[in-house]
């Protein structure tokens, strides 16, 4: 299984109000920008001021589509999941060798058994016994102060925008990976678990249960790296490289429009 690191939660937060005013502006987000955060005990993310707690059984999906596309601060733990595939991603649940085996996903989601195993082994997971809950919230509440990570959703156009941003200053190649089904660890998974800024492709139960748009890719990344993304954006924005991505005519002589994006002046 890959290697999982605890994150820090000692850096400076910025204003998630502003991050996300400043997001907005600069991408034109359609759905709500949320924040997740694990908590130790169930007691902390109860505390939370405006807590929803679930009265029925859900994926973790829907319950990040609650606070995405309805707008509420919701807290769940481990019970409040429909299986062990939920709980594990998060930490919830054990990821223990019947987890590992994934049976219930041979013939339907994998060929054989050693299909489904070497998907559940790829998945990035939270490691189990470190929190008891989770909670997630619109960005802009603050009432997680602050979030482990921020997920933010956007179409592809909005994504590369967002990615450019992120690798202004303090380049690095971002190398990311698709397990399939259970996306999620793609996402939430491998930010809480890692701390690096990670990019999936929401899976068929995001799209299902959480009510995700086709078009809609999902960025999980710390409060501070969003805080980079979105300084780096609007320098790029200041050289004319901002969303919308104006098309420039596939028949067009170029070199004009070259000349103003790929050269300094």
């Amino acid at each position: 299984m890959q290697q999982t690191i605890p994150q820090d939660r000692t850096e400076a937060m910025p204003d998630m109000q502003k991050l996300v005013a400043d997001l907005n502006d600069l991408l034109r987000i359609k759905t709500t920008v949320i924040g997740m955060k694990m908590f130790a005990t169930v007691a902390e993310m109860e505390a939370i001021p405006k807590i929803r707690r679930p009265n029925a059984i859900h994926t973790t999906d829907q319950i990040v589509s609650m606070a995405s596309r309805l707008g509420w601060t919701v807290g769940i733990t481990g019970a409040d999941l429909v299986g062990a595939q939920c709980r594990a991603v998060i930490g919830l649940a054990p990821q223990d060798d019947k987890w590992l085996a994934g049976e219930n996903y041979v013939g339907v989601w994998h060929a054989s058994a050693e299909d489904a195993r070497a998907r559940q082994e790829a998945l990035c997971v939270v490691p189990h016994g470190r929190y008891e809950a989770l909670a997630v919230s619109p960005l802009a509440s603050g009432r997680l102060n602050p979030p482990d990570i921020c997920l933010v959703y956007a179409t592809p156009g909005q994504m590369i925008i967002l990615i450019n941003g992120l690798q202004w200053s303090g380049y690095k190649k971002f190398e990311w990976g698709v397990v399939g089904e259970t996306a999620c660890a793609d996402s939430w998974g491998r930010a809480l678990a890692t701390g690096e800024p990670s990019l999936s492709l929401p899976c068929y139960a995001e799209r299902r249960y959480g009510g995700v748009p086709d078009e809609e890719m999902l960025m999980a990344l710390k409060p501070a790296d969003l805080a980079k993304g979105i300084a780096g954006m609007k320098a790029l924005s200041k050289n004319g490289l901002r969303y919308p991505i104006p098309p420039y005519g596939i028949q067009s002589d170029v070199r004009a429009g070259m000349g103003v994006s790929y050269a300094r002046k």
